[in-house]
Formats: structure tokens, sequence, C-alpha cells
């Protein structure tokens, strides 16, 4: 049985692996973010499309300290709001979509799944070519240079040497991180992550159909997330 205190532990190593890896697609994109302390990652500049300008790292984070460390003077700011704790509506933002943090331990039995039936073969990802196809199955667009980053891989799987499954796996907060899968792929990327590095938890959010295909790849649900979106800009930050 998992007890409030790992579940809690878990959710913030959670959050730091989903910084750390906004944080390697911010320098891909020239983007530099920071850490406000040990509470907060976040950017003054506004982050790539699909990214948080925002995460926050522990519970309990003030609304003008979130507010501060990013730029509401144009639109599209958005805040991770790691632990679904934050009000940020006086602020001008809009709850985006609320989501779970997911967890799978380490040495789990891998899933069977209707992609690895088909005798899909699963390898990393190498070149810019290859991740230009990666990128056409996914419909995500990511730098190369990404392709270099210390602790992230890329993770295809492939029929008739074609990519028509994949994801994305990163390291951060002593757990393996898993985003951005399509095709049917839970079972093909958790077993390329578990030979990578086979002594870490691995965890991700999902929301919707997605997160039911994840519990049926054997993660568990450990906690709310919300996604806060600032439309307008030009407001000021509030004093809260």
């Amino acid at each position: 049985m998992i007890t409030d205190e790992v579940t809690g532990a878990l959710v913030r190593r959670a959050a730091v692996n989903n910084a750390v890896w906004c944080g390697a697609v911010c320098r891909a994109h020239e983007v530099v973010a920071r850490y406000e302390g040990a509470g907060l990652w976040a950017s003054a500049s506004r982050t790539p499309p699909l990214y948080p300008d925002a995460v926050t790292l522990e519970p309990g984070a003030a609304a003008r300290d979130v507010v501060r460390a990013v730029d509401i003077d144009s639109p599209g700011c958005s805040v991770k709001d790691s632990f679904a704790d934050l009000d940020l509506a006086g602020d001008g933002f809009e709850v985006l979509f609320e989501a779970q943090w997911i967890h799978r331990p380490a040495g789990a039995p891998l899933p069977a799944s209707e992609a690895d039936a088909a005798g899909l073969v699963w390898s990393e990802v190498s070149g810019a070519g290859e991740l230009a196809g990666w990128e056409a199955a996914s419909g995500g667009v990511f730098p190369s240079v990404l392709l270099g980053a210390d602790g992230v891989v890329f993770l295809a799987g492939r029929a008739g040497g074609r990519i028509v499954a994949g994801g994305v796996a990163s390291t951060g907060g002593g757990v393996v991180g898993v985003s951005n899968v399509f095709g049917a792929a839970w079972a093909g990327v958790l077993g390329a992550a578990a030979v990578r590095w086979p002594a870490l938890d691995v965890v991700g959010y999902e929301h919707g159909e997605d997160l039911e295909a994840a519990v049926r790849a054997g993660f568990a649900p450990i906690g709310p997330l919300r996604v806060w979106l600032r439309p307008s800009g030009e407001g000021q930050a509030s004093t809260r």
C-alpha cells in the first residue's frame, strides 16, 4: 500500500521531471528558464507552444510569486499547477485542462498491446532525418538538438521501416518521464525505457482517454494537476 507521504513524494518527483523536460525543450529553442528556489521553475519570456511558462514543484506556492516570475504582458502565458492548489483566476488565467500525474514502479511487468502484437520494431531515433519521420507520425515538432540532450530519448516503433508509434522518455527528479506517446505505444515505450533505465520508476501525466490507456498499461493515478492559461495580456500581477 502506497501511503500519502510516498504519493506526495512521487508527485514532487514527477513535477521536477516535467520541469527538467520543459527546460530541455526551452533550451533547444534558446529560451532561458530558471528555478525560483526549490518550489518553482519559470521562464520570464514566452516558452515554445504547448509548453508552460512555469511549473510549480512544491505544494502551497503563492499565486503572486508564480505570476511575478512569468510574462503576463503578452497573450498566452500558461502555468502548470502541479498540485492543483493555485487560484490564478484573479490574475486573468483560466483553467485550460485538468489531468492526473501517473506512476509505474520500476520492474513492473510490461503490458501487452495491439501495437506490439503487430510486430513493431523499437529503437531510439537517431539523426534529423529520423526525427522528421517521427514528427510526421506524431504531429509534434522538436528541434534536432534535442536528440543530443542529456537524459532525453525519442523512441520509435517501426513497421516495415516506417515509424508508426513512439514517445519521449526523459530523466530528471530520480525518475523517467514518458510523454508524447502516440500510436498505441505504451508497451513499446515502456519496454525501451526499462532497457535504458531499469531501476527507475516511470511517471507522466494524462487525462481523458489517454489516462485510461495509461492505467491499462499499469500506471496508477497519484494526484491532480491543472494547467492555467492567460489568453490576454497587459495585466498586472496580483499582490495576493
